[in-house]
């Protein structure tokens, strides 16, 4: 599980058909082989590592779902460990299992920040909201209007500065979870096989 709060931003070192080696600092700190780490919001599982790179599998769902097959050499890469048990909930639960890929449109100044326009597969609009959570390279940032096939983020000078976001541009490819909770109210209303109302969700703990 993690929190869309990204730590550090890593480099590629080392791309192969299903392996990444990452060089990062901050998120090497107390990570041991098994745990796990989010790389532009990917879950993947540390298989090795020393004090200054990782390297972690990656599965071919994985590079079919999400943009890790596009890195190369020198790359830059959002990375977060696994949120530990006690620890704050910055951004929202974020379970490093993208959705899909979906592409910048554009980007638009607005005072101190940028506004950024992402168009996202038809069967992912229905789980985004106005308002609402989502994982862009596995940042957390909450949506800020949409349509039929696309979304707008604000992003605040800090993103900019301490994400991989604040270099992208339009046409880039990038990868998308949508928020859980969203995914767990639809599943209980096609076992239900009902709409969804207050009760609904009282009885499952959501309100």
């Amino acid at each position: 599980m993690f929190t869309g709060i990204v730590e550090e931003i890593g480099l590629v070192r080392e791309t192969s058909l299903n392996r990444l080696a990452i060089e990062a600092c901050k998120v090497l700190e107390g990570t041991k082989v098994g745990d796990s780490i989010a790389v532009n919001g990917v879950c993947l599982t540390v298989t090795s590592l020393n004090n200054y790179s990782f390297d972690a599998d990656v599965m071919p769902e994985t590079l079919r779902r999400s943009n890790l097959g596009e890195l190369r050499y020198g790359a830059r890469v959002n990375l977060e460990r696994a949120l530990a048990a006690g620890g704050r909930l910055g951004g929202h639960l974020v379970l490093g299992h993208v959705d899909d890929t979906g592409g910048i449109m554009a980007i638009t100044p607005e005072e101190a920040a940028r506004v950024m326009r992402i168009s996202a597969p038809a069967e992912l609009i229905p789980y985004i909201v106005n308002k609402g959570f989502i994982a862009v390279d596995g940042v957390s940032l909450t949506i800020t209007g949409r349509d039929d096939f696309s979304f707008t983020v604000s992003l605040v000078s800090y993103t900019l500065e301490h994400t991989t976001l604040g270099s992208r541009r339009p046409g880039d490819v990038v990868n998308l979870e949508a928020d859980v909770i969203a995914k767990y109210v639809e599943g209980l209303m096609e076992r239900r096989g009902q709409g969804l109302t207050v009760d609904l969700l009282k009885e499952y703990g959501f309100a």
